[in-house]
């Protein structure tokens, strides 16, 4: 595991775009294209933002694949992963996808774990862009993690500190109005990645980024986990870094 540290959460963000994207160029050029998973959440403006302007990139040869989703969450709604990843990244692209895997959380969850997992399946992953969550979270995989399961994707319940991140992010109005459930990636699934390009900044996951980088892997801080990858990178900010001992 690599650990980079920025000055900004801007710099960390456009850092990350840019391994990202020599990624997906570089999967282009060998095996004529390129499977990427993609992540949410506040973290990943800034990344978002540096990737859909990388120059040179055949996107109509990029197959996208979606990290995690509420269940019932309706698309409209503000929080919905689905809207975000449509207008921060998909509509963004100077050519569509060749595919665009979102997850629809609003029926029958079990379901469509098994609907996405079929998609996935079997698919060479050549990048995974992820983040760490206040509580140490990989995807949606709240702690303590499913370090064990095959599926690619499965029906988690989310944790109080999960849900109150959530809220604090000013994705909805209460703590009640956030969904106590969601379809997550496998943590297995995330680490079958080729490689994983891993964004946090902010002050607020500096003890997630000291627990989960400096401390023993555990599925109580499912992000260490990323520690056992041979080819995963974490961009940080000043403020994420500030609790790490290195």
């Amino acid at each position: 595991m690599d650990i980079r540290t920025f000055d900004s959460k801007v710099q960390a963000g456009q850092a990350a775009a840019s391994q990202a994207a020599e990624l997906i160029r570089a999967a282009i050029a060998h095996y004529g294209e390129a499977n990427i998973i993609v992540a949410t959440g506040a973290s990943q403006f800034e990344v978002f933002s540096a990737l859909v302007k990388a120059p040179d990139i055949a996107w109509n040869k990029v197959t996208g694949f979606h990290l995690d989703e509420y269940v019932h969450l309706p698309i409209a709604h503000p929080a919905s992963f689905r809207k975000y990843l449509w207008e921060r990244f998909v509509s963004k692209l100077p050519l569509p996808l060749k595919a665009f895997h979102f997850i629809d959380g609003e029926g029958n969850p079990d379901a469509e774990a098994v609907h996405v997992g079929a998609h996935i399946e079997n698919r060479r992953i050549n990048a995974a862009m992820v983040g760490i969550g206040e509580n140490g979270h990989l995807a949606f995989n709240d702690p303590p993690a499913d370090f064990a399961t095959t599926s690619p994707y499965i029906v988690v319940e989310l944790d109080e500190p999960c849900r109150r991140q959530q809220l604090g992010e000013g994705w909805f109005n209460s703590l009640e109005d956030v969904p106590k459930r969601a379809i997550s990636m496998s943590i297995r699934q995330i680490l079958a990645s080729d490689a994983i390009v891993c964004c946090v900044p902010d002050q607020r996951k500096a003890i997630a980024v000291k627990n989960c980088l400096e401390g023993p892997v555990s599925n109580l801080a499912p992000a260490s986990i990323l520690q056992t990858h041979k080819n995963a990178t974490v961009y940080l900010d000043r403020d994420s870094a500030s609790l790490l001992s290195r």
